[in-house]
């Protein structure tokens, strides 16, 4: 999406965008391939759409769209950062099993020499310890679900991440992360609230929108809050 504008659709409004994009621009001429549709309108508006499902069969693609995001799914969900962890699995969008955890780390210290080394390294260990804690967490919770889950939700640490999912206990999730593979959300430390909000970004639909497309759009959303 480089040069593109990018929003986020809710999977319950993207019909209504996709038929106000038309409204507005005229029908569109769709194609797809196997990360993306776009949509090119008589008036050059473009649109492309993430497929964050994988590809679509291709024979009437905006409906095998919206099929395709609106399908209820059960989802793992992995949040980490130093401080604290969230493991949670989902369905739909029911929450029905989570695990959270918070951890001490040391912050940063600004004394020099050999003082600065053993602080670096006892902070060190200190986040091998809150990996770990996730770690157990997610074979807890997560791996014996694994063969149910349609996805793993990620968030937080990207390197953290990677050395938990690094773990050979956790080979079977990070297969799953691999199957629709996305970059960790960017998420505040972990805790229950976090984790549900979580849910709402990784499901969202990334679009991007070309100029002629933005502009019309900005319109069309002030002409909405106008009339509110």
């Amino acid at each position: 999406m480089q040069g593109l504008h990018r929003v986020l659709i809710a999977p319950e409004r993207l019909a209504g965008w996709l038929a106000g994009f038309a409204e507005r621009h005229g029908p569109p001429v769709a194609s797809a391939d196997a990360a993306q549709l776009t949509l090119v309108s008589p008036d050059a508006a473009e649109a492309v759409i993430d497929l964050i499902w994988g590809p679509l069969p291709g024979l009437d693609p905006i409906a095998e769209l919206l099929a395709q995001v609106s399908r209820p799914r059960r989802l793992g969900a992995l949040l980490l950062r130093r401080s604290a962890h969230a493991v949670g699995v989902f369905d739909a969008t029911e929450l029905l099993a989570h695990s959270l955890g918070r951890h001490y780390v040391q912050g940063r210290t600004k004394a020099g020499g050999w003082s600065q080394q053993r602080y670096a390294r006892r902070r060190a260990n200190q986040a091998e310890r809150a990996y770990d804690k996730a770690s157990e967490a997610a074979v807890s919770l997560l791996v014996p679900r694994v063969g149910e889950l349609d996805g793993l939700l990620l968030g937080g640490d990207a390197r953290a991440l990677r050395q938990v999912l690094d773990t050979p206990e956790l080979a079977p999730l990070a297969a799953l992360a691999q199957r629709n593979a996305r970059r960790p959300l960017p998420v505040a430390d972990p805790n229950l609230r976090v984790l549900r909000d979580a849910l709402a970004q990784f499901l969202a639909v990334p679009i991007g929108l070309n100029q002629a497309a933005r502009a019309t759009s900005a319109l069309a959303q002030r002409d909405d809050q106008a009339g509110q």
